[in-house]
């Protein structure tokens, strides 16, 4: 099994004039830590407009930035928005980074969370997956064409060269985004990697990652021309102490994550600066909800969190990306989490990869056939919502539903 860590670069309030600057450096030094102790991904975000829960809208500058202060850890845009950037634009940046990082990149792509990022860009909530998909096929062709153009619905492009190339042939390892657990089988359809953000407990995580390879081996219809990615990694709230008490301690506020989105989601788009979302979230706390564990996290002591590991290994989930920048996680803490976890519990996970490995072509080739196994059950989509204070109802918030008024996307 494989690690990764994943930034959103939370940064809940109260503000400083010093605090966004703060927070990059530090960043950037996790990820030294992080490169140096043997973690094989650094994933960023991106996001637009969600102060608080996320000041992440430039993850190529970002990433850039970290492969210059790296040499072995694989970058990851987890994920990229293809909804509010042009394809074009798309090619060039991720062609770059991966030519300063010498062949590095993952490309996670997306579709944006909610009305609050998507609106300003002239797009309406009900479109993104359609517009995504679009995208989809106006970018691929661009790292592997020298020349490009393209007529779809929503991205007209004329011939032109897109320059520069990226170092991986044909192009970095795809990915997308599954925040809701329909969209795991959706990556696998497509083709892609899947970057998921719940699993409850073992029985959840063997029945979605058997979904996941068997719609990939049996019903696989790309949008277009690329390289297929068969991997499933899974992000779960992470801090390594030496005992779970003190870890619990540390990363207590880890649950801003979920809290945040949330409520952007179901009340905003909130006018700038009328709201603390951390006020919110401390609030949400004191109620039954806010007070619950899901079971999934990784925080605890090594002997804890090994345990956990050796679920989710034997689910043959491929990668778990461990999400330390959280809520009000501090700098020092999270260096001390990555180490320990790094000396004491990530190495005997490592030195079963091969074994891991060799059941994934097994699969892929035909030779070892998956159970299918009832995914309804696990289906916690509602049961997981934070149950947050609403002042107001935004009926679109949630995908699939239709009525929001909005300009319709630029056509290129």
């Amino acid at each position: 099994m494989k690690f990764g860590i994943f930034y959103e670069h939370q940064l809940p309030r109260p503000w400083t004039d010093d605090s966004e600057h703060l927070l990059m450096k530090q960043s950037l030094e996790q990820i030294a830590l992080a490169d140096k102790a043997g973690y094989d991904y650094a994933w960023e975000v991106e996001h637009h407009f969600l102060e608080e829960y996320s000041h992440s809208s430039a993850p190529e500058v970002f990433l850039a930035a970290a492969s210059q202060r790296t040499s072995n850890i694989r970058l990851g845009h987890g994920i990229i928005q293809l909804t509010t950037n042009h394809p074009a634009r798309v090619a060039e940046k991720v062609s770059t980074l991966d030519l300063v990082s010498d062949g590095r990149v993952e490309l996670g792509l997306g579709e944006g969370s909610s009305v609050t990022e998507l609106h300003p860009f002239n797009l309406r909530f009900r479109d993104k997956r359609d517009v995504w998909e679009d995208a989809v096929k106006c970018v691929m062709p661009m790292f592997y064409n020298h020349a490009v153009e393209y007529d779809g619905e929503y991205f007209k492009f004329p011939l032109r060269a897109v320059v520069p190339k990226p170092l991986q042939k044909p192009h970095p390892p795809l990915w997308i985004a599954c925040s809701q657990l329909d969209t795991i089988r959706y990556a696998a359809h497509r083709g892609m990697g899947a970057l998921c953000f719940k699993f409850v407990n073992l029985d959840a995580a063997r029945a979605w990652v058997n979904a996941y390879y068997n719609t990939f081996v049996n019903d696989q219809e790309k949008l277009t021309d690329y390289k297929a990615n068969p991997n499933i990694a899974v992000v779960s709230g992470f801090m390594c102490a030496a005992t779970d008490e003190e870890a619990w301690q540390r990363a207590e506020g880890w649950t801003f994550f979920q809290f945040a989105l949330q409520l952007y989601n179901k009340e905003g788009p909130f006018k700038p600066g009328t709201v603390n979302f951390w006020d919110r979230y401390q609030e949400w706390r004191q109620t039954p909800a806010g007070q619950k564990r899901s079971g999934s996290e990784l925080i605890g002591s090594p002997e804890t969190i090994r345990k956990r590991l050796l679920e989710l290994e034997a689910a043959n989930v491929d990668q778990v990306i461990l999400l330390n920048q959280a809520g009000k996680n501090t700098h020092q803490d999270i260096c001390d989490s990555l180490t320990l976890f790094a000396n004491e519990v990530m190495p005997e996970f490592h030195a079963r990869e091969d074994e891991h490995q060799a059941w994934k072509q097994s699969v892929l080739a035909g030779e070892t056939t998956l159970e299918e196994i009832d995914t309804e059950p696990f289906n916690f989509k509602a049961r997981l919502k934070p149950t947050l204070p609403s002042t107001k109802e935004q009926p679109d918030m949630v995908a699939g539903t239709t009525g929001r008024p909005g300009a319709a996307p630029p056509a290129s």
